[in-house]
Order: C-alpha cells, then structure tokens, then sequence
C-alpha cells in the first residue's frame, strides 16, 4: 500500500474529498493539520487513515516533525501534496528534505511561485507577457512607465491571488506606493485591459493533460478585493481553441507531472501596446486547483469527479478523465452590506432547478470570493447571463 500524506485535508471545505478518492484508489491517507481530531468534520474522520495534528501549519518544524513520525511509522512516502497555494513552498521542502520523488521541490520553487520568474517559461511556450520590472527605485520604475505609459499594476513578487495589488494612474500614485511598500519584492507590470481566461487541467505522471475545462472572470479579481465588489465567474462549457493551446503548451513548458493545475491568461478586451482585441496573454500559473468550490463546480459543468480523477492519476499514472455533458456552470458571490432585491431564498427558489450549491464564504476567502455564493448550473450562455442579472441587482 503506497503512502500519500496530504496537508490541509479540512480547508478548503471541499479538501477531504481528495482524501476520500485517495483512500477510494486504496492509498494510505496520512493527512497533517491544524485543526484538533474532535473538531474535525466526519467526512475527514472517515476519509484518512492517520491524522497529526499540528499547532499551526506555518510552523515548518512542527509539520517536518509530523513528516518524520510518518516515516518513522510507515516508511517510504510516495505522494506529498496540500493543493494548496499557500503550503506549495513548504510541500517543495518536505519533499526535498524526505527525498520524495514526486512533485516539485526547493529548486522548482521560484518559477511557480515568482510571477516575474513564471515569464521566461510562458515566453518558452511562446505566450506573450507584459513587460515588467521588479520594484527597486522611482527611477527604474519611470523606466518602465516611459515606454508603457500609466496606468501600472503593482503586486507581490510571490503573492496569492489579488491580495495587495495595486492600480497606478499616475506619479503621486507611484511616489505614494513606493513609500509605503512592504518589505517584500514587488512586480510592476503594464496595466492590460482583458478578462481572465484559464485553462484548468489534471495531469499525468507523464505530462499530459487527462482533464481539461476553464473558466472566464469578466470582472477584475483586484477590483473585486479592492472595491468590496460581488464576484463573478463561470465554468465554460467548452474551452476556446486558443486557450486549450496556450494551456498545453504552458503545461510543457513547466514540465508539469501530476498536478491538477490553474492557468491564467488575459483575452485582450480592446486593441492595445500588447495585442490585438480578442489576444491571449499570459498572466499566471498556479500549481493547484482553482480556488474554493471551483473543483466542484467544474464537476457540475462537466458531468464529472474531478477528485476520482486526480487521484487516479496517482494511483495508475494516467486515466482517461471522462466526462459527460457539459454546462455553464455559474458562481455568483454576494457581498454582505448591498441591498439586493432578491434575497437568499427568493434567489433558491426562482433558479430552484440551477442552484447545486449555497454557501457561506470562510474571511479568509471572502476578500475575492465575497461572502454569500450561488453556484448554478445552465445549458446556455444568455440564461446564466440573465441568472447574474438577477441575483446581483441591487435597489
């Protein structure tokens, strides 16, 4: 019996059930955490074979030492992985520190996490980026605005997400952020008028992809978390050519081997210095599923188990993904505080045979999810179209 240690298995919400399909694809599930074993929800109880619980997840030494009494108690470690953004340096570590074979480790750690290392690599694939330069002075900074103009996005180097990012329209806006900066490496970019397309895969111990679905954010993720705005996004029901390409050759490009992946790219919404109206640009690789409930939102667009999916992959090496008939499926993510003319149950009752999903968001998510989501499912673009309208107006 191989053993897979997974990190986190009760956050996200949805986290256990990756334990499950494990446990389902006969592994032995030795699951690290944070959260004491009585208050652990049963669906993780049932679904991990051994669970350690840490003090804090952050603490590198206490989850090493949760690593070496597994090793010490079932020897070899086949699998290590959290899914997880946050933990992807600290899974790198551990792998490298207990020799496990699979996954990435120490050395691979910069050019997925570091948006400006991520570049040399979608240039590879041949996926235009915008042009950049790492925040030091004014000086190099007005370099880059010279030839790109205002406004710029800055953002952390190795950030998560939108979180402390920033539009800059001009140079008391600059002069500003740079005297405020955290003491972090920050990344300026031209600004690009786009919505984010991605490209979402599962991949085999070979490098190719078994699953592939994508969604489309018409809204800014950074405009979301800085104006306190509703969220808005879809699974589509087929990916566009142009993406599924790009998505591929990103996936080569990193040597990608088996990861369930989020890619983002931008489609050029209007002509600019970059590209054409309609273009695909880089934006950023994530090396793990897409955020919140999105993995089972793409189980509801694609008739599918994307968690049986992946860890078949682990356990046989491939598998053939299947899917069944595909759906638009819809996340619409209220923000506490707007007046909204439908409320929570009018909004259940009204799309009754679309909802699949209404949840809570947890703080720590609510920054770019908001607070309250509806994810629903249409055969159509123009009745989920009509389904934003509704449950997002407002008095």
């Amino acid at each position: 019996m191989k053993n897979f240690i997974f990190i986190s298995p009760d956050f996200p919400a949805n986290y256990w059930k990756f334990c499950r399909e494990l446990k389902n694809h006969g592994f032995n599930v030795l699951a690290i955490g944070d959260c004491p074993w009585d208050s652990l929800s049963e669906n993780v109880k049932q679904n991990v074979h051994e669970y350690y619980w840490v003090h804090n997840l952050e603490n590198y030494d206490e989850v090493y030492r949760a690593v070496a009494f597994f090793v010490f108690k079932y020897g070899k470690i086949d699998f290590l992985e959290s899914n997880n953004e946050y933990w992807l340096e600290h899974d790198a570590a551990l792998r490298t520190a207990f020799g496990i074979t699979t996954g990435f480790k120490t050395g691979d750690v910069k050019k997925i996490r570091y948006k400006s290392k991520m570049k040399k690599y979608y240039q590879k694939a041949g996926i235009k980026t915008a042009k950049f330069c790492i925040v030091k002075t004014l000086k190099n900074c007005q370099k880059l605005i010279d030839e790109v103009g205002y406004p710029v996005i800055v953002k952390p180097d190795n950030g998560i997400g939108a979180t402390a990012t920033y539009k800059i329209n001009n140079e008391q806006e600059l002069i500003d952020f740079l005297e405020s900066k955290p003491e972090i490496p920050y990344i300026m970019e031209e600004y690009i008028e786009a919505e984010v397309n991605s490209y979402d895969a599962i991949v085999d111990g070979k490098g190719n992809p078994v699953f592939e679905t994508g969604n489309v954010t018409p809204n800014s993720l950074m405009d979301i978390v800085n104006e306190n705005g509703n969220c808005v996004y879809y699974i589509v029901n087929s990916l566009a050519p142009d993406i599924l390409d790009a998505g591929r050759r990103t996936v080569k490009a990193f040597g990608v081997k088996n990861r369930f992946v989020h890619f983002e790219f931008f489609r050029l919404t209007k002509d600019q210095r970059i590209g054409k109206k309609g273009e695909v640009v880089a934006l950023e690789v994530n090396m793990r599923p897409a955020g919140g409930f999105t993995p089972d939102m793409m189980n509801f667009a694609c008739s599918t188990d994307v968690y049986n999916i992946w860890a078949d992959v682990f356990a046989n090496g491939t598998c053939e993904g299947q899917t069944g008939e595909r759906f638009y499926c819809a996340y619409a993510g209220r923000r506490d505080g707007k007046n909204f003319v439908l409320s929570d149950d009018e909004v259940k009752a009204n799309y009754s045979e679309n909802i699949k999903m209404v949840e809570r968001i947890p703080d720590v998510l609510s920054g770019a999810m908001a607070n309250t989501m509806f994810v629903a499912k249409f055969k159509t673009k123009s009745e989920m179209d009509n389904f934003y309208k509704e449950v997002l107006k407002t008095h």
